[in-house]
């Protein structure tokens, strides 16, 4: 099972490390490579960095990988289309670069409490209350997506070992499709318990 946006508990310095930290070091981090990340060896060093981390976490590896296991198929098309328009080594440095990213967000939900984080995201967006942002109602959509992403990953692996237990062979459509139906079907039984919470959007005045 998936634990991609699942608390791993620990003590470790990445565990202490507040989550405005960190997600301002991530999204340093995402500037950084896509900005100086021009040829593939220079994939390298965020990459280390990355491990360092992880063994810092006291993580393991194989955990973390399977996170981004579902993500795969969507590099694997990204990568060829960039082979196509591009070439080769743009293609690796494209599909590094977004694989690094995936993997350091990844990190930033195994070691922070979702709470933590819907803390820090409703205080950095506190004041554009003045501009009609709502930020728990932001929060409760962070929370919400972060939770859907091992939901989604579940569904993935469900049809997968559904299609495999039917003896049938890969197939695009037969992937594709089970799991688009079975998402809307878990969206629509979530927008039924939001609303049944009284979380629906509220209705607009008449004119």
């Amino acid at each position: 099972m998936s634990t991609l946006g699942l608390f791993q508990p620990g003590h470790s310095l990445v565990h202490r490390t507040p989550a405005g930290v960190k997600i301002v070091l991530l999204a340093v981090g995402i500037v950084a490579m896509s900005i100086l990340v021009r040829e593939p060896w220079q994939l390298l060093p965020a990459a280390a960095t990355v491990l360092l981390v992880i063994a810092t976490a006291r993580l393991r590896l194989s955990l973390v990988l399977r996170q981004v296991r579902p993500l795969l198929w969507m590099l694997v098309i990204i990568g060829v289309f960039q082979v196509f328009l591009t070439s080769w080594q743009r293609a690796v440095v494209i599909c590094g670069v977004l694989l690094l990213s995936v993997v350091a967000a990844t990190l930033i939900t195994l070691t922070t409490q979702v709470t933590e984080m819907l803390d820090v995201t409703t205080r950095m967006l506190g004041p554009l209350r003045r501009f009609g942002v709502d930020p728990d109602r932001v929060g409760l959509v962070f929370a919400m997506t972060i939770r859907s992403i091992p939901m989604l990953g579940d569904l993935v692996g469900t049809v997968t070992q559904a299609r495999k237990a039917r003896g049938l062979g890969f197939s695009v459509r037969a992937l594709v499709v089970p799991v688009i139906v079975g998402a809307l079907r878990r969206a629509d039984a979530l927008g039924d318990a939001l609303i049944a919470r009284g979380l629906d959007d509220p209705e607009l005045p008449e004119d």
